[in-house]
């Protein structure tokens, strides 16, 4: 037969310099002898011979080589054409498979190209990426990236041997490339092999990808998010009708990768009876595996929730490269990783903590991404995720690029990784690393390395507008998550809304805090009394906004110490110092956090590497920090006064904190029922003292409801029988007050027993406390 079509197009074909091989492959109609026909082209690289099977009427018809021993014709004389198949002869192997290029309609649709360039489809994780489905009733993966620079667009993988010939990609609206690939299921591997303007070749995971080899292997697989069946309506139910700054919110913050390890002689069994291969952390940890997410369910939840904590966060579970960053540089946005599990594996871990009345948070970052050759950096050859000035594109310190916040696209793809998260994943909240390095752009950049915004001043405006869409889109679609922002600056209205002007977070990081009460616990506390102010200077600016006070993985590494390493004295007085920080902590206003092994006293910083020491909970003292920090974590819980009001003036009030001779503060904080308050004493000195006369607002008996130097806990076990009677002796400017016994380095928390004042009421009360 004569061919049907021009040398120059079969050559653009053979050299992959198409941008729409439709025109050329697959099935056409043309005019021949005055008569419509059909005509299919295939361009298969490696077939010696080829058939075009039409399997409803069982027959088959040879097609011919035309301009290249690898591109073939064939034609047909009939009216319809569909579902046909392609017989395909390579060498003693043949196979039989559905021809791409007779899917013809695109299934991204105008309005998606539409949303998805002016930056807002929130849900273009369902449009672009590859996903199973089915066209016209045959099965397979659609896949679709945006790569608008590039000259070309395949998709390569472990189905056509990694030959970017064989599924050429094309073009349609604003630069994203597409094809429907049938026969193809979940668990192919594959990439994107993209073609510059010069024709240099980049492969690249894909971008919306739902899950990657283990590394340091890099080819995205097709992953099904969609079968898992999910457990936890009534906890999501709840949570959509719950004011989470309301409510008590203690978070556990947790590396799976080093929480805890497996033997690697020790597989992993699935249920369904496969064994998970193992994972194996690293030459620095010889014979040790990573737990599965699974294996996470059985362990990690029980023990949280013993310590009574209300949520887990989990540093960066999205895909990266390199062990040692933590998950801090993330390759794939929206796979989760590997490491430990699939999707459904992680799925399963959310569920069960739901299950168990646990929320998650995700550690998520969307300041910058690093440079790895198959990730965002350069991806369709151009700076097109990161901005083309290293002066505006790149954190040196850090060896990685920043997002271009300016561009539509980009700041979808991040806005909709946000939402895919609580969308398909179930999570509770996201901790967004890193704010201060958007905000500013001379963040981290000597004089000469950054340039202005458009007004001279060196805030990213782009990037405040990106966090404001951020917090606006997740908010909108589910109600009583959280939106946590580590912001070390003083920027305004971080945690306020998006509609009077702040960046929609709904709690921010308490800095400020945090250096202020390391620094001053670390120093021996004769010299406390001449720094009062580090202790009193956060309600200062407590209420500006609605903050977390959190103790983090940041504050126990890089020669920074333990937790219990930084606290001063003998070994007892670490012990009752870490005690009274963490119980000053859950009293002052402000939802909490706690790194691992904070909550045992290890004593070597945080290594990532490692298991925690756990062997460390043989010991008494271990032992009993732990303890006090499962009671302290019930008792906040049982104390609407600790946590209704954490974001109003109305929830706190200082009796004193004046008094830095000895190192005490007193104050009252107080529920949304003026009845429903505690009276809170810190001495935060070793030396205790006796008859110390502290103004209440109320007479009656005041119950000692915590005493952080119980011996229960590993104190002293010094305190007041159990509470107090009032005196009606003014103090403090109030009308009574009660003479306490204030425990070495401890803190007490008293609230009036309403109950037993009013059985003594009519009657003096006793002149000891009983």
């Amino acid at each position: 037969m004569s061919s049907t079509v021009a040398p120059d197009q079969v050559n653009r074909i053979v050299w992959n310099q198409h941008h729409d091989p439709f025109e050329v492959l697959g099935p056409h109609q043309i005019t021949q002898d005055d008569k419509t026909v059909w005509v299919v082209r295939a361009y298969l690289p490696s077939a010696d011979a080829a058939w075009v099977v039409c399997p409803e009427e069982r027959t088959e018809y040879p097609m011919e080589s035309t301009h290249h021993p690898h591109f073939f014709e064939c034609l047909l004389d009939r009216a319809e054409l569909s579902n046909y198949q392609l017989r395909i002869k390579e060498g003693d192997h043949e196979r039989v498979t559905y021809d791409p290029y007779a899917f013809r309609s695109p299934l991204l649709t105008d309005f998606d190209i539409h949303l998805f360039a002016e930056g807002n489809h929130h849900r273009i994780y369902e449009k672009l990426g590859a996903h199973l489905t089915e066209v016209d009733g045959v099965k397979g993966v659609y896949f679709a990236v945006w790569a608008p620079n590039a000259r070309n667009v395949s998709v390569l993988g472990d189905f056509n041997w990694w030959d970017g010939r064989k599924h050429q990609m094309r073009r349609i609206g604003n630069g994203i490339w597409e094809l429907f690939i049938p026969g193809l299921g979940a668990g192919t591997h594959y990439k994107y092999e993209i073609k510059n303007q010069e024709g240099h070749i980049y492969e690249k995971s894909d971008p919306y990808g739902f899950f990657q080899e283990v590394r340091p292997k890099t080819a995205s697989i097709v992953a099904d998010l969609e079968t898992y069946e999910w457990q936890d309506q009534d906890w999501i139910e709840k949570r959509r009708q719950t004011d989470p700054l309301t409510q008590p919110i203690s978070v556990y913050e947790v590396h799976l990768g080093s929480w805890l390890h497996a033997s690697s002689a020790e597989p992993y069994i699935r249920p369904d009876g496969t064994e998970e291969p193992p994972v194996i952390v690293a030459d620095l940890k010889p014979g040790a595996r990573f737990l599965t997410y699974r294996e996470l369910a059985d362990k990690l939840i029980p023990y949280v929730k013993e310590l009574g904590f209300t949520h887990i966060e989990l540093l960066p579970i999205a895909e990266h490269p390199f062990d040692g960053s933590w998950g801090y540089q993330v390759t794939g946005y929206y796979a989760a990783t590997s490491r430990y599990g699939s999707p459904q594996d992680l799925m399963y871990f959310i569920d069960q903590c739901h299950q168990n009345g646990i929320g998650v948070i995700v550690d998520w970052v969307p300041g910058h991404f690093p440079k790895d050759g198959h990730g965002l950096a350069l991806f369709d050859g151009t700076h097109l995720y990161e901005h083309a000035d290293p002066r505006k594109g790149e954190h040196k310190e850090w060896g990685t690029l920043v997002f271009n916040y300016s561009r539509n696209e980009v700041r979808n793809f991040l806005v909709a990784n946000a939402l895919f998260w609580f969308d398909k994943y179930h999570i509770d909240g996201i901790r967004v690393d890193a704010v201060a390095s958007m905000l500013y752009l001379d963040y981290q950049r000597k004089p000469g390395e950054w340039v202005t915004n458009q007004y001279g001043g060196r805030e990213n405006v782009e990037a405040a507008d990106f966090l404001r869409q951020m917090n606006h889109v997740i908010f909108s679609y589910f109600p009583g998550i959280l939106s946590i922002a580590e912001e070390s600056t003083t920027w305004p209205m971080v945690s306020w809304p998006t509609y009077v002007g702040g960046l929609g977070f709904n709690l921010k990081w308490n800095m400020g805090w945090m250096h202020d009460m390391l620094d001053y616990f670390h120093m021996d506390p004769w010299f406390r009394q001449f720094h009062q102010n580090n202790i009193t200077f956060s309600i200062m600016y407590a209420f500006s906004e609605n903050f977390m006070l959190a103790f983090s993985h940041d504050e126990v590494v890089h020669g920074k110490s333990a937790m219990i390493g930084k606290m001063p004295g003998d070994e007892w007085q670490k012990y009752a110092n870490l005690r009274c920080l963490y119980t000053y902590m859950y009293t002052h206003p402000g939802k909490k956090t706690l790194f691992m092994s904070n909550e045992f006293g290890q004593w070597n910083e945080w290594n990532v590497w490692g298991d925690l020491e756990w062997h460390l909970l043989q010991y008494e003292p271990h032992q009993k920090l732990k303890h006090f920090v499962s009671k302290l974590n019930e008792f906040y819980r049982s104390e609407p006064a600790l946590y209704t009001q954490d974001f109003s003036y109305d929830g706190f009030e200082w009796i004193d904190c004046n008094d830095n001779r000895h190192s005490v503060v007193s104050f009252i904080r107080q529920s949304k029922d003026p009845q429903e308050y505690v009276i809170t004493v810190c001495n935060f000195t070793p030396q205790p003292h006796a008859h110390y006369r502290v103004g209440v607002p109320e007479p009656g008996f005041y119950r000692e409801l915590f005493n952080s130097d119980a011996r229960e806990y590993g104190g002293s076990n010094m305190g007041n029988l159990g509470g107090k009677w009032a005196d009606e002796w003014s103090f403090h400017g109030r009308p009574y007050s009660i003479d306490l016994c204030l425990p070495p380095l401890g803190v007490l928390v008293l609230k009036v027993d309403r109950i037993k004042t009013r059985e003594i009421a009519g009657s003096e009360p006793p002149e000891e406390s009983p």
